[in-house]
């Protein structure tokens, strides 16, 4: 009898069964946390029986029966999908991350454990321990665990993330075992390479502006440059008046109405020419009559709306749809 498996394991079983570039083209839809959950589920599959294959299909598309690749290995299977689905750039970051999971079961438990209690666990630790734990959450994660820590340490944890250059493997088989320790677990753990600034400027473009801004005024007290960096690396509501006309209208396309009235709240008049001007000028009316109508909105539901909007607009540059900051600029070469 095949053993039970969960809905991300599923999920799993169907990109197998779909092939490489089916199973890419899915992807491409999907956002990374979850491309990241799929992924690590793939590579932990193991004894993949034909009635669980087929107890898959039959709930999801029966047509693909005649489509498996369940003969191949795993590891350039996936690596190939991910390469596909995301690019080069995206790809190998995420790809680090599913292997490195896959052999660090320590490390691993603290992804599926609540946001709190990893901040907890983050407090308690040296902050070089903390800063390399919250690089392997995931921007989203982490930016809730830096939520819940003290204001004072959320800085360092964020300087200490921008600055580092890589872990050696040593130290994360140390770590893991570590968290094994805790939460129970066992690692062979492969070299990876996390942190930096970018991973720094994306944790805080999960957070609150707020608590972002916060961060970033105490990281400057220290070392200007560096915030600085990170700050150039982040990516607000506001950078959308460096879109192209063509490519605005690719956004307005993907964004709810409603969204959007909610997001101009708290946007430049500049952008919202930028947008009045990229819809026709019946809708442009209608939203120009809507925002004056519309009664105030909460600081935070605003935030909200232009943070769905932004990981739209993520998306889209992700997959190369659109590009940032190329009008009037030089020529893409």
């Amino acid at each position: 009898m095949a053993r039970d498996i969960n809905q991300t394991e599923r999920a799993a079983l169907l990109l197998f069964a779909l092939g490489e570039a089916r199973a890419a083209a899915v992807l491409k839809y999907m956002e990374s946390k979850d491309v990241q959950a799929i992924g690590y589920a793939m590579a932990r599959l193991s004894d993949i029986s034909p009635e669980m294959i087929d107890n898959v299909l039959e709930e999801i598309i029966p047509a693909v029966k005649n489509q498996t690749s369940m003969g191949i290995e795993s590891d350039g299977y996936i690596r190939g999908m991910l390469v596909q689905a995301l690019g080069e750039e995206k790809a190998a970051g995420v790809i680090e991350r599913i292997f490195m999971s896959a052999e660090g079961k320590g490390i691993d438990q603290l992804k599926y454990m609540d946001a709190m209690s990893v901040s907890d666990i983050v407090r308690l630790e040296h902050p070089q321990i903390g800063a390399i734990i919250l690089s392997l959450l995931g921007n989203d994660k982490a930016a809730e665990v830096l939520a819940r820590l003290p204001e004072n340490v959320r800085s360092d944890l964020l300087m200490r993330i921008a600055t580092m250059q890589g872990v050696q493997p040593g130290a994360l088989r140390e770590l893991d075992g570590i968290m094994e320790k805790q939460l129970s677990g066992s690692v062979a753990v492969k070299a990876t390479a996390i942190g930096g600034i970018e991973a720094a400027a994306s944790i805080l473009n999960f957070m609150d502006s707020s608590a972002s801004n916060f961060v970033l005024t105490k990281i400057s007290e220290n070392n200007a440059d560096l915030a600085s960096k990170i700050q150039d690396k982040m990516f607000v509501f506001e950078d959308l008046t460096a879109l192209s006309a063509g490519d605005m209208q690719t956004v307005l396309r993907e964004v709810q109405t409603d969204q959007l009235l909610l997001a101009l709240r708290g946007a430049s008049e500049g952008l919202k020419e930028k947008i009045y001007s990229n819809m026709s000028k019946r809708a442009a009316e209608i939203l120009r009559d809507d925002m004056e109508a519309s009664p105030p909105a909460k600081l935070s539901d605003v935030e909200g709306a232009q943070k769905d909007i932004l990981n739209s607009v993520k998306q889209l540059l992700d997959s190369g749809e659109i590009q940032l900051g190329n009008e009037g600029g030089d020529e893409l070469i």
